[in-house]
């Protein structure tokens, strides 16, 4: 097909990709090792490069060249996946224009920069005016997208982050789970009472001693060193690019499993980057599937794999050797009682398996009202206080420990935040199905061997990148579309104990 308008397509995003790869790169060192006096210039640089992106994707001839390519034959399924999916990318692009997509990299980096001293400050009224201009230019570009695709607001900006996602599908999702936390976080609380209370190993536990756990987890799990690296940030996060992915975490030397838990949590999103396709790289279908499905494989490692009692039996010996432990707060029994622990925390990054969704629910109800003309930024903070107290039974006392304490929002990530909790789901529902296909894999993981399970996800989730929908993917994988029954079942068994 030399010649052909889909190669002239491919040559083009190929270009568009590696301009992104760039952008991934600058972000990672904004959050990590830029010191802030190179704020304004980095977003100067990222403003610039994102309308170079912007430019590449709008181009007047495009429009030629994907009337062409629908004309043309002999592409496989994925070549034609991945028509579609720069198709999709285009319309979107050429919805918004040029200087409001400039304006709106300037405003996020900006809002970012004054949420990062305005939360440990606990001064919301610091960065309101920020959030607000930020946020009236994110439904700009919302409304513009909501207009070429015949989408409402909300599902818009939920696009974005996944790819065919509907609210009126999360409603229903998040009502049944809503139906039934409250309840079950009472019950676990309850059942846990009843059992001895968990010992907590006792520290200080040095940085670097956290740093040669992490590590050798991160290569137990299957992490590829020559390929990614990992280092400090104060928000815990993935980026890079699949040959080059930047993992950070941030340590407490008081206590060393939140940085471990996060670690893990990061790489499973890590280990699906670095799954991805080879010959698709750069490329719209050898990209992941949307946040949902990128937050099951962090959340498949961290919650479903590394807080089971197998885990536990490969982490405690290790763990004991590097930081010198001794005592019963080291057994296996001792630490999964420690990384099961439900409590009614008011911080969802430190949140355990089961409040978590609740506070995902409150983020969910809370930006669809602002985005909806429901909720103003002046009432946030008694919304969020009000939300806390009805789904996890506890009200913050700051705005830190309130509506400061997500990033997202401040850089611009609005419809965001239902994908941490659909992807807990389908971690649940992808698990259980792995573990029906390889039996194996329980007993692998108490011996820190993870080759069978993540063999299996890179066949089934990684392998697949985003060559058919995420409904499409789950539902081949489980045998089922994505709910919340397996979800729950999970939660009880671990937390309840039920069969």
């Amino acid at each position: 097909m030399t010649g052909s308008a889909y190669d002239a397509l491919h040559a083009r995003f190929n270009r568009l990709g590696t301009i992104e790869e760039a952008l991934a790169i600058l972000s990672w060192d904004y959050a990590t090792m830029m010191p802030k006096g190179g704020a304004n210039a980095r977003g100067e640089q990222m403003s610039v490069l994102q309308v170079i992106a912007h430019q590449q994707l709008t181009a007047p001839d495009l429009e030629d060249l994907f009337g062409r390519a629908a004309m043309e034959g002999g592409r496989d399924v994925w070549a034609e996946a991945n028509l579609a999916a720069m198709n999709r990318q285009w319309r979107k692009a050429i919805a918004v224009p040029a200087d409001l997509v400039a304006a709106l990299a300037k405003a996020t980096l900006e809002c970012e920069m004054i949420w990062r001293q305005a939360r440990p400050d606990n001064d919301y009224p610091a960065v309101r005016p920020a959030l607000s201009e930020l946020l009236n230019l994110t439904l700009q570009a919302g409304q513009a997208k909501a207009d070429a695709f015949g989408l409402g607001l909300y599902d818009a900006l939920l696009d974005d982050y996944e790819p065919g996602g509907r609210s009126a599908h999360i409603d229903t999702l998040f009502a049944e789970l809503a139906g039934f936390l409250p309840d079950l976080i009472n019950t676990a609380i309850e059942h846990q009472a009843k059992e001895p209370a968990p010992i907590q190993p006792q520290g200080p536990f040095p940085i670097v001693r956290q740093r040669e756990l992490a590590d050798r987890m991160m290569r137990a799990l299957g992490f590829d060193f020559g390929h990614g690296r990992l280092d400090v940030s104060a928000h815990p996060f993935s980026g890079g690019i699949p040959d080059d992915v930047r993992i950070t975490t941030r340590y407490e030397e008081g206590l060393f499993s939140r940085s471990l838990m996060g670690v893990l949590h990061e790489t499973g999103h890590a280990l699906y980057e670095q799954g991805l396709p080879a010959a698709w790289r750069r490329q719209p279908v050898g990209v992941a599937r949307g946040m949902s499905m990128h937050e099951s494989q962090s959340l498949m490692v961290e919650m479903q794999a590394c807080r089971s009692a197998e885990f536990m039996q490969f982490l405690a010996p290790v763990a004991r050797e590097v930081f010198g432990g001794e005592g019963a707060a080291w057994e296996p029994e001792n630490l999964h009682r420690l990384e099961t622990r439900v409590r009614r925390g008011l911080i969802r990054v430190d949140a355990d398996e089961v409040t978590y969704p609740a506070h995902v629910v409150l983020r969910y109800r809370l930006e669809r009202a602002i985005i909806q003309g429901e909720l103003g930024l002046d009432d946030l903070p008694g919304a969020w206080r009000d939300g806390m107290k009805e789904l996890v039974g506890s009200v913050p006392e700051t705005d830190r420990e309130g509506c400061l304490q997500d990033i997202h929002w401040y850089s611009g990530s609005w419809g965001y935040f239902p994908t941490y909790t659909l992807g807990a789901m389908t971690a649940a529902q992808l698990f259980d199905a792995a573990k029906r296909a390889v039996p194996s894999i329980p007993g692998d993981l108490a011996k820190g061997d993870f080759s069978n399970l993540l063999g299996w996800l890179r066949t089934h989730i990684h392998g697949r990148a985003s060559s058919v929908p995420g409904e499409v993917i789950v539902k081949e994988a489980t045998g089922a579309p994505l709910g919340t029954s397996v979800f729950r079942q999970h939660l009880e068994r671990r937390y309840l104990g039920r069969t």
